[in-house]
């Protein structure tokens, strides 16, 4: 079993993809989102960790990765920003986007 990651730097410096949700909870936009990224998870597997982070508990992520509109998703790769997109993505769009991201990183 492994340990938990203690920081998000630890999380995101992995060497599995890590997909990031910025969220918050006035949202709408995000609630959407929500279903969209567990049938995402279901078909990614432990390809790609999902997480979601609550801009307005976690002001500092959101400064440092200049989040400036909920939903953003933002990929990383060992560390790095690959891929990122604003607003909500269909499914098939997402899960289509994460498997030529991870073949193009691997």
């Amino acid at each position: 079993m492994s340990t938990q990651p203690k920081t998000f730097q630890e999380l995101i410096d992995g060497e599995t993809p890590v997909l990031v949700d910025f969220t918050a909870v006035w949202c709408g936009p995000c609630k959407m989102m929500h279903p969209i990224l567990e049938d995402t998870a279901k078909q990614m597997g432990d390809k790609v960790k999902i997480v979601k982070v609550d801009v307005d508990k976690n002001p500092l992520a959101a400064s440092k990765f200049q989040i400036r509109g909920v939903p953003t998703l933002i990929l990383f790769h060992k560390g790095k920003v690959v891929w990122r997109q604003s607003g909500v993505i269909p499914t098939h769009v997402l899960v289509q986007t994460l498997e030529s991201q991870l073949m193009a990183h691997a």
